[in-house]
């Protein structure tokens, strides 16, 4: 006769408890609580040593001081910061791989025809980290001290000045477009990949200008190497007072912004996604993280992944009449 097993309801209920604590370890919750329990990967979709470069790195130090995990930059820049940002909406949606978003990336949609991925759709919001003006800076050498007299050289030499910019799309670009339209000048266009090589060619005279953000340029402007004109912002930046704004010096109702942001790849888990934006809350709360921002011109901004969703599709909406307006557009 067969052996009479006499604990298999034991066994079941030993069986489905095991069940249950597996699903409960593997659950969101129970993920985020452990999260991050290997390194975490900022893609930064710039060269080295331009603004977003500065101020991811400065996250990343807080970010790993503060969760005991190692957060380490990647660049990968190129095609007006697309190339990073469509890495990190086809990676893993498990908060490993995050990517430092721009203006650029609100701008996109509506310069680029065709784009494979979508801002808006294919990622999920952690938080705004920056904002602040631009500043129109030029080589000392060039006779154009404020804006009134930069629209006058350029209307003397239309097509004769031309802008240097971080990449085709990028705010450095089409803050330069508004302007433009706007002053009724046709300053001609020359892209770099990032902010540093573009300013390196401001500052030897390769380039007559650029609109750059302050974060980038006024190291440069204090050590005599570039001559700053204007901030873009409605109203002067308080890190460098003496510099009036497009609007006041020549250019009536004229205003631009730079901004960081921080998005996971689309399906991340919430609690992921939350554990990041109060972990990001802290880092831009910290009194060293705001100095260090403030100082080269950008404001820490923190906000909810709800609020920075938002945030992303206004931008989305206001720059695509700016890019409509100006006509720019890259097949």
């Amino acid at each position: 006769m067969p052996k009479t097993t006499t604990n298999t309801p034991r066994r079941h209920v030993i069986g489905v408890v095991c069940a249950a604590l597996c699903a409960a370890a593997a659950s969101p919750l129970a993920w985020a609580s452990d999260y991050p329990n290997k390194p975490v990967k900022l893609v930064v979709p710039y060269p080295p040593g331009g603004p977003t470069d500065i101020v991811a790195r400065v996250v990343a130090q807080k970010l790993q001081e503060q969760m005991g995990q190692s957060f380490f930059i990647e660049n990968r820049p190129g095609a007006g910061a697309n190339i990073g940002a469509e890495a990190v909406a086809r990676s893993p949606a498990d908060g490993y791989t995050l990517v430092v978003a721009t203006t650029a990336h609100a701008i996109n949609p509506s310069l680029f025809a065709k784009l494979s991925y979508s801002i808006t759709k294919d990622f999920a919001p952690i938080s705004q980290l920056t904002s602040g003006p631009l500043v129109i800076v030029t080589n000392p050498a060039t006779p154009a001290n404020n804006v009134k007299e930069l629209i006058a050289l350029a209307k003397s030499k239309q097509g004769g000045l031309n802008y240097a910019s971080s990449g085709n799309g990028q705010s450095t670009h089409l803050s330069a477009e508004l302007f433009n339209a706007m002053g009724g000048v046709k300053m001609a266009h020359v892209p770099y990949k990032g902010s540093a090589p573009a300013l390196t060619d401001v500052m030897g005279g390769q380039a007559d200008l650029m609109f750059d953000t302050m974060l980038s340029s006024m190291p440069h402007v204090k050590a005599g190497k570039l001559k700053a004109l204007a901030v873009t912002s409605s109203q002067r930046s308080p890190s460098a007072p003496g510099i009036p704004t497009v609007a006041e010096s020549g250019l009536p109702g004229y205003e631009a912004i730079a901004w960081n942001g921080l998005l996971a790849p689309a399906g991340t888990p919430k609690e992921v996604v939350d554990r990041l934006s109060a972990e990001l809350k802290k880092v831009l709360d910290n009194p060293e993280v705001a100095q260090r921002f403030e100082a080269q011109g950008f404001a820490a901004a923190w906000n909810t992944p709800t609020a920075y969703a938002g945030f992303l599709q206004a931008e989305v909406d206001k720059w695509g009449k700016v890019v409509k307006a100006s006509g720019a557009r890259i097949d």
